[in-house]
């Protein structure tokens, strides 16, 4: 504001606009001297991002958005609201570059990193979606973020921890979220973790395992090659011992490929061991994606699988499923136009 001319008060009014009225349109900005929206409007607020189209399922609470940033490039966030909270998830990454072969994200590859900006916007469109009652139950607030759409949020560290920040600080820097509800997830980038740990937030972080042994997490999540198991398993029992926050372990179930019983006893015998009681294995019964020759495991090997996890002490539930039927789910997000 300072380089602009404007006195300083002007950016907290702004900062209350967005981030308290979820307001990105200078024009509508009505506590702004008219003179000065426009030019706020060319120099503060460039067009970041245009939605091209929503889906809806689940009779319309669960609703994804494809966006089209100022580039070109494509990503998609999905809006779930449920009886007691609603949950926006977004994206980090156009694409991404980790190429886990059960993601048609991660085939994709990856096109860029998302600015801070254009990760915070997903959350006000939401936000304001909630608000302003278009999804089915009447006006609401969004309770939860979390980064669980396009792109590996580490590998974007310093744009998706300013938009952490953003997320939680109260307006006029934030949406005032609590730190408790946001959730950061990765396939393991560990010296990010390690990073995340001393940053003295409290938000929730989910390691996505998918197999607690390296010779076919090697294959399933490709980066197992740099940092493997057990480099792991330290970064998130120093995340649990720096935050006192509980690790979600996140488990895609692949019929065939990792829903042995022995694979549960043995995933339920490192967490028992390398993180106890701060541990939660959120099993997620693989959803499809085009061409893939994996699918998900019958429900009697889904039950004795999460029934092995918990014989070593280590809590284990399944992910609820929304928006499997609109490509909407852990995993399906492609960004196709």
């Amino acid at each position: 504001m300072a380089e602009l001319g404007i006195p300083a008060f002007r950016g907290k009014q702004l900062g209350n606009q967005y981030f308290g009225r979820l307001e990105a349109d200078p024009g509508e900005m009505t506590d702004i001297p008219a003179d000065l929206r426009e030019r706020i409007g060319d120099e503060l607020f460039p067009p970041l991002s245009t939605s091209l189209r929503h889906v809806t399922s689940d009779e319309g609470t669960t609703r994804k958005t494809l966006w089209r940033l100022h580039d070109g490039s494509l990503v998609e966030s999905v809006l779930m609201r449920y009886p007691d909270r609603a949950t926006v998830c977004i994206s980090s990454q156009a694409g991404c570059g980790m190429a886990c072969p059960f993601c048609a994200t991660g085939q994709g590859g990856l096109q860029r990193n998302l600015s801070a900006a254009e990760i915070l916007d997903q959350v006000r469109v939401a936000a304001r979606a909630m608000r302003d009652g278009e999804i089915p139950g009447g006006p609401g607030r969004i309770s939860n973020v979390v980064f669980m759409g396009m792109g590996e949020p580490l590998a974007n560290y310093k744009r998706v921890l300013t938009a952490v920040r953003g997320l939680v600080s109260p307006p006029p820097s934030g949406f005032g979220l609590s730190q408790r509800a946001v959730t950061v997830s990765t396939v393991g980038v560990v010296p990010a973790i390690h990073k995340l740990a001393e940053e003295g937030l409290q938000v929730t972080l989910a390691v996505s395992l998918h197999t607690p042994d390296d010779e076919l997490r090697d294959t399933l999540v490709p980066v197992n090659n740099r940092w493997p198991v057990t480099e792991v398993m330290d970064a998130a029992r120093h995340y649990a011992d720096s935050t006192g926050r509980r690790v979600s372990i996140e488990y895609a179930l692949i019929r065939d490929v990792n829903d042995q019983i022995w694979r549960g006893e043995m995933l339920g015998r490192l967490l028992a061991q390398r993180l106890g009681r701060m541990a939660h294995v959120n099993v997620i019964p693989l959803n499809p994606t085009p061409g893939s020759k994996w699918d998900a495991s019958p429900r009697s090997q889904q039950d004795a699988f999460v029934d092995a996890v918990r014989a070593s002490g280590v809590s284990c539930t399944v992910r609820d499923t929304r928006g499997q039927e609109i490509d909407a789910a852990c995993g399906q997000l492609a960004a196709e136009g």
